[in-house]
C-alpha cells in the first residue's frame, strides 16, 4: 500500500471523526446522550483539533503531488474505511439515551448502594420538583420526616414491572457517561402504567417504609395521583 494513500485515509479519518465529535457537541445537543453536559467544551475542543489535523495533512499532501505512484495494489484503504463504520452511525443513527432497556426490571443490572445520611434542606411548599436521587436519599433520611405526608413531582422514564398494579419511574445517574450508568428507579403505585420508556411527571407521595430503614438497596415506593407524559428532558441523566 502506498504512504500516500494511507496518508489520504487517515486524514479522512481524522476529518470524519473530527467531524463527528463537532456535530454532536457544538451544533446539537447530541452529546448529552453519551456524556455528562460539562464534557461539552472537551469535545468541541478535541473535534476541532481533529479536524485542524485533517486539514493540515491535506494541504501537505496536496503541495507534495506528484512522486507519480502506482495506486493498483493498494486495497488497504478500503478494508480501514471499516473504522468509520461506528462514526457513520453515530452521526447517521444517533443512538438516543439510556432507557428502559438499560434500567433492566426489579432484579437487573447493579443497584445503586443505599444513599450517605445526608442533610437536606427543607421541602419548598406547593409540589417540589425532585431529583429521583435526592426522593431516594430523603426516603433513606434517618430522621424520616422530610418526605412524610407531602406531594412531590419527580420526572423520567417509564419501566415495567411483572408486579401487578406497579411500574417504575426511571432515570439513569451517570458519573462520567454512559458506560458507567446506574438506573434509579421509584415504584409507582395507584396508576396505570404509560408505555414503556415514555417520559412523564408523577406527582405523589411516598409510602413509608414497614418498619425501620432497610439495611441494603429496597427500591422507595410512592403513591401517585397524577401522571402527566412529557417529552425527553434536554439533560436525559442526573
Amino acid at each position: 500500500m502506498g504512504a500516500a494513500v494511507k496518508r489520504q485515509t487517515q486524514s479522512l479519518m481524522l476529518l470524519i471523526l473530527g467531524g463527528a465529535l463537532l456535530n454532536i457537541s457544538a451544533f446539537s445537543s447530541t452529546y448529552v446522550n453519551y456524556v455528562k453536559p460539562g464534557f461539552r467544551p472537551l469535545l468541541v475542543g478535541a473535534g476541532a483539533v481533529l479536524v485542524i489535523l485533517a486539514l493540515a495533512s491535506f494541504i501537505r499532501q496536496w503541495r507534495g503531488q506528484g512522486d507519480g505512484h502506482d495506486h493498483a495494489h493498494d486495497h488497504g484503504p478500503r478494508v480501514a474505511w471499516l473504522l468509520a463504520v461506528p462514526v457513520f452511525a453515530i452521526v447517521l443513527i444517533a443512538p438516543p439515551a439510556l432507557g428502559s432497556f438499560a434500567a433492566g426490571g426489579e432484579d437487573d443490572g447493579p443497584a445503586p448502594r443505599p444513599p450517605a445520611p445526608a442533610a437536606f434542606r427543607k421541602l419548598s411548599d406547593g409540589v417540589p420538583q425532585l431529583a429521583l436521587g435526592e426522593f431516594i436519599g430523603r426516603a433513606y433520611d434517618p430522621a424520616g420526616t422530610s418526605l412524610a405526608g407531602r406531594q412531590v413531582r419527580l420526572t423520567g422514564f417509564v419501566v415495567p414491572s411483572k408486579k401487578k398494579n406497579l411500574w417504575y419511574v426511571t432515570r439513569m445517574q451517570i458519573s462520567c457517561c454512559a458506560a458507567d450508568a446506574l438506573a434509579l428507579k421509584v415504584a409507582v403505585r395507584g396508576v396505570p402504567a404509560p408505555r414503556e420508556n415514555s417520559w412523564v411527571q408523577v406527582t405523589g407521595s411516598w409510602i413509608p417504609w414497614k418498619g425501620k430503614i432497610p439495611n441494603g438497596y429496597v427500591i422507595p415506593d410512592m403513591t401517585a395521583t397524577d401522571v402527566v407524559k412529557i417529552d425527553q428532558p434536554a439533560e436525559p441523566y442526573e
